[in-house]
């Protein structure tokens, strides 16, 4: 089936988790993937840098209506400091505004470090160069005009932070984290330590809330498959909608719950799971399960409805 051209596009719904190439923005990406699925709604969850690479995962359709809950994951990244520099970005691609000799450093001595130092909650001075703002305006547009404003430290959580290399000025880490979490910051800060200062070489995102890496696709592999099969075969990678809350507790609901859960109402479920978030199966009139959307259960033997999904 070839690629089907429309000014709207298709209602595609589904998470594509796409392994970003270095060199395209985060926005970038989904455009030139929404353009494939030629999907008519599109957005990712969470930024990545130009020079990052890793995943992205992207919400075509209905999907789009829980992004959010990805952009609130846990993320895990791999990345190389190169010592000895600091630059004005925090990355390779900025100038460099700072050069102090390296010394002679072990593996074991950066692991207490970032044993003391980086593990548990820590605190944050998001950098300047990034998409935070101030007054409506992005810090890095204050940045790129030689601006610096105030800002407040935001409080992180580092689950795991690791080095797997240390040698020829450059030092590897593997490291898991809560939402919000500037892997720049925490190499720079890292390098004070250090006392040669540090700045990001590579980064590459491996997971992201329930998602890990072995599942991720290039854009030349979704090139290829639209080449090959059209976008029937594109559509055959898209994770389910709900893949994202996967591990939330799940609510069966019967025929005559789920049309008035459709209609926004609570309804009365037996044995519900405790307060919270939960994910609402519904039964359709041929007996089959399907997923109908998001809800909480309110403590009093009811679950209302948060967040529904239309499909089909």
């Amino acid at each position: 089936m070839g690629r089907r051209s429309s000014r709207k596009g298709r209602d595609v719904s589904g998470i594509l988790l796409l392994d970003k190439p270095a060199g395209l923005s985060s926005n970038q990406a989904l455009q030139r993937v929404r353009f494939m699925f030629d999907a008519r709604k599109g957005g990712h969850t969470g930024s990545l840098d130009p020079i990052a690479t890793g995943m992205l995962p992207l919400c075509l359709g209905e999907a789009t209506k829980f992004s959010g809950y990805l952009l609130d994951s846990d993320k895990r990244y791999r990345v190389v400091a190169a010592l000895g520099s600091r630059t004005e970005t925090g990355d390779r691609e900025g100038a460099v505004i700072d050069r102090r000799p390296v010394p002679e450093i072990t593996r074991s001595q950066v692991q207490e470090l970032l044993d003391e130092h980086f593990t548990g909650d820590i605190e944050q001075m998001p950098p300047m160069y990034s998409a935070l703002k101030r007054d409506g305006v992005p810090l890095y547009k204050y940045a790129r005009r030689g601006e610096e404003v105030e800002r407040e430290k935001r409080t992180v959580c580092i689950h795991e932070a690791q080095v797997t290399s240390v040698g020829d000025g450059m030092l590897g880490m593997e490291i898991s984290c809560s939402k919000g979490t500037y892997i720049r910051t925490l190499v720079e800060d890292l390098g004070e330590l250090l006392g040669c200062g540090a700045h990001v070489s590579e980064l590459r995102r491996v997971a992201v809330g329930p998602y890990r890496e072995s599942a991720m696709l290039t854009v030349e592999a979704l090139e290829s498959a639209l080449e090959t099969g059209g976008t029937d075969a594109l559509d055959g990678f898209l994770l389910p909608v709900d893949s994202s809350v996967e591990h939330w507790p799940g609510v069966d609901l019967s025929a005559i719950c789920t049309e008035f859960v459709r209609k926004g109402q609570s309804v009365r479920v037996p044995d519900l799971p405790e307060a919270g978030p939960v994910r609402l199966r519904g039964l359709s009139d041929d007996n089959e399960r399907f997923f109908l959307g998001i809800g909480e259960v309110l403590g009093d033997g009811r679950v209302a409805p948060r967040r529904l999904v239309r499909l089909g």
